[in-house]
């Protein structure tokens, strides 16, 4: 029965319910950080953006960071930094995006080819997703080239400060969309979901189906080892993630296994609108999942309010790079909205758990 699991959670004065069929509420007040409030803060013209969208999220002290994806109106992206004293209301943005394409000035761990790095992103950073292990944060971000069409590599970062980084460069030799990263080692081993890319594929069907486990003795350098068995694989039937999959928010630890909020596409007449889906990582041995066939969150108008004259990105989107979780099991989603702004879904572990067990994909 759903009223057996439904929970009610309380963010910001706000209270909430959520159950199997509202799996994920909006927070009431969205869109909690926009454009606009971006351009009030970076003035020089050359800075001025028109998204907000895909950011990782942390705590550091007794702040919630956001780490938020911007198109400059030039087309490339850059990361900025917002905070947060409760994770939902008060961003202040700082006064210059923290991280853009590397240039020698960047500081570039040891074993790395700066002039290689710097050309392999040259064409922008994309999507950071944030893991704190230990006293450093890991964060992985898509890094784009400038000439070489669709050719985009998940490279690695570290910080303690988010003030100064150390780009550690690509994570593979090859072209990955997503990587989401396991906070703690698991029998001896990092685990990371990384999402293959494939330029001869289009955007949809083939690999862009498929999610992948690997493994490393150290996240810090290169060496991982891919499985060749997708870990999770979609297409073969209806679903709102027939076409495309790939990890969103890094997986979060709860007493049941490890919740693991990726998104889906399933390709219509008019378009390919994304959705939030949710699986269930087995807490000891990762390989083994539960995906619930039922998304958690599909895009609506309520997910872009933005003014009639505002620029608007992707229609139906909704994607998430960051999640926080709660003692009390409430978990607070970052999303974005269309591309466009960033936005806030809450719902509890205990509702997202039963999707998994109770409703498996290909059941």
């Amino acid at each position: 029965m759903n009223d057996a699991i439904q929970r009610r959670v309380e963010v910001a004065g706000q209270e909430v319910m959520v159950d199997l069929t509202r799996p994920v509420a909006r927070f009431p007040h969205n869109p909690i950080l926009t454009p606009a409030q971006v351009n009030q803060v970076w003035r020089d013209p050359a800075l001025q953006v028109v998204t907000v969208h895909n950011a990782g999220v942390t705590t550091l002290g007794n702040e919630t960071l956001m780490l938020f994806r911007s198109h400059l109106r030039c087309g490339k992206s850059v990361l900025g930094l917002a905070r947060s004293a409760n994770g939902v209301e008060g961003w202040c943005v700082d006064p210059l995006p923290v991280f853009k394409p590397a240039t020698a000035d960047d500081h570039f761990a040891d074993g790395t080819q700066p002039e290689a790095l710097i050309e392999n992103e040259a064409g922008g950073v994309e999507d950071p997703r944030i893991m704190q292990m230990g006293d450093t944060y890991a964060i992985t971000y898509s890094a784009y080239h400038a000439h070489i069409k669709n050719r985009v590599r998940v490279s690695l970062a570290t910080t303690t400060d988010f003030q100064h980084f150390m780009r550690h460069g690509p994570m593979l030799d090859r072209d990955m969309r997503n990587v989401v990263l396991f906070n703690t080692p698991i029998n001896g081993q990092y685990v990371g979901l990384f999402r293959p890319n494939d330029v001869t594929e289009g955007d949809v069907g083939g690999i862009f189906t498929q999610i992948k486990i690997g493994y490393s003795a150290d996240w810090r350098h290169h060496g991982w080892q891919i499985a060749d068995t997708p870990v999770m694989q979609t297409g073969g039937g209806p679903s709102a993630f027939a076409d495309k999959i790939g990890p969103g928010a890094p997986p979060l630890l709860t007493a049941r296994g490890w919740l693991n909020i990726f998104h889906g596409v399933r390709t219509t007449m008019d378009g390919n609108p994304y959705v939030l889906g949710v699986a269930l990582h087995d807490r000891d041995d990762p390989a083994r999942v539960q995906v619930s066939r039922i998304p958690i969150l599909f895009p609506a108008r309520a997910d872009c309010r933005v003014s009639e004259e505002a620029y608007v990105h992707v229609p139906n989107v909704v994607f998430t790079c960051g999640a926080l979780r709660g003692d009390d099991g409430r978990i607070l989603i970052y999303y974005g909205g269309n591309d466009t702004v960033m936005n806030l879904g809450i719902t509890h572990e205990d509702v997202l758990i039963a999707l998994c067990e109770r409703f498996p994909w290909g059941q």
